[in-house]
Order: structure tokens, then C-alpha cells, then sequence
């Protein structure tokens, strides 16, 4: 649907960022993909990285992939659990919907968050273990916590104007509360502006 590389191009295109700030490990996007693509134009599986080489025909960028390592086993062991539940792969259905008609609209609203919020309550309900709750709560925490902390790295050892911070939906009201208390312990000039608000 609406959600596609194409769309997403249009988005960078319109912000034009000279650095690039993706949710992605430093090999999400290998040295021969990279060849592959620069030579016979191959593109990427990855939405993302797809949207980011075809934006790379308009522009020149620097891509920074912010990941150390990627999720936690209590990540997967969670999505396997609620996921056998009718009620959620409706709620879970919905949301994708959404996405593929409105595209990156509802994906960057205050809706996605709404729905998104919705789901992640009904699928503690679903788990009732309250330690997996908290193990997947604390994993999810460092890997946002990683994410930001590289990307202030870079910042404080790179300029440049203006950039771009892709991540995932499941990400998003959590990062934009931890900018904001991060950006209050450091002492770097960064002006923060959230797509869709």
C-alpha cells in the first residue's frame, strides 16, 4: 500500500537530510549489497534502505545505522505468545491496515501511537507473566536508550544541519519522550522536530 520506498524517498526528499539516522545494524546493509546496488542497481529488501538508495539519486547523505545489536530473545518470545491470540492479530490486522491505506500519515500520527498503545496493553493482558513483561520493558528500554546515545555520539563529533532518525512505529512515543530528557543531560544544541506533529 501506501507504505513503500517510493513514499518514504518523498518524505526524505521534501526534509532533505545530510545525515541519515536509521534503526538498523552496521551490517543491515552490507558492503555488497551497497556494490550491487551502485553498480546494477539491485534494491534493497528493507523498505527503508530501499527508499534510502533511491533517495541517493537526488541527493548525496551520510548513513549512520544506529544499532549495537539487534532485539532480545524476549522480544521474539513475546510477539509469539500474543500473536496466538484471535482478539490481537484482529487489533494487529487493523493497525497494518491503516498503514497500507494512509501510509506514513497514520504511521507518524497521534493514532498509530493511540492504536499502537492499545496493543502493547492488551498484549500484557494476554501474557499475565509478569516477568517476561518485565524483562521485554527493560530489553526494549536499552535498545532505545542505544539508539539515542549513538546518534548524540555522532552529533558530537560530526556537523552538519540537518538530519533524519528512522525507526520503527513500536518505537516512536517512547523515543520522543527520551529526546526530550536526553537532550536536557547534554549539552548539545539539537533541535529536535517530531515528523507528523
Amino acid at each position: 500500500g501506501k507504505c513503500n520506498a517510493d513514499e518514504l524517498c518523498e518524505i526524505l526528499e521534501k526534509i532533505t537530510p545530510e545525515v541519515v539516522f536509521l534503526e538498523a545494524l552496521e551490517d543491515t546493509y552490507s558492503k555488497y549489497q551497497q556494490y550491487t546496488f551502485s553498480n546494477f542497481g539491485v534494491f534493497h529488501e528493507k523498505l527503508e534502505i530501499s527508499a534510502l538508495q533511491k533517495y541517493s539519486s537526488v541527493s548525496q547523505f551520510e548513513y549512520v545505522p544506529v544499532l549495537e545489536k539487534g532485539l532480545a530473545d524476549s522480544f521474539e518470545k513475546k510477539v509469539i505468545l500474543v500473536c496466538q491470540n484471535i482478539h490481537f492479530k484482529k487489533m494487529l490486522d487493523h493497525f497494518n491496515s491503516l498503514a497500507c491505506i494512509k501510509g506514513f500519515d497514520f504511521l507518524n500520527s497521534e493514532e498509530s501511537i493511540k492504536l499502537y498503545e492499545e496493543m502493547n496493553k492488551f498484549g500484557d493482558s494476554i501474557l499475565m507473566d509478569n516477568e517476561l513483561i518485565q524483562t521485554f520493558n527493560n530489553d526494549i528500554d536499552k535498545y532505545e536508550n542505544s539508539m539515542i546515545s549513538n546518534i548524540y555520539s555522532f552529533c558530537m563529533n560530526t556537523k552538519f544541519k540537518n538530519a533524519v532518525f528512522m525507526c520503527g512505529v513500536a518505537h516512536r512515543q517512547s523515543v520522543i519522550h527520551k529526546i526530550r530528557t536526553y537532550k536536557s543531560k547534554k549539552d548539545l544544541d539539537i533541535s529536535w522536530k517530531i515528523y507528523g506533529h
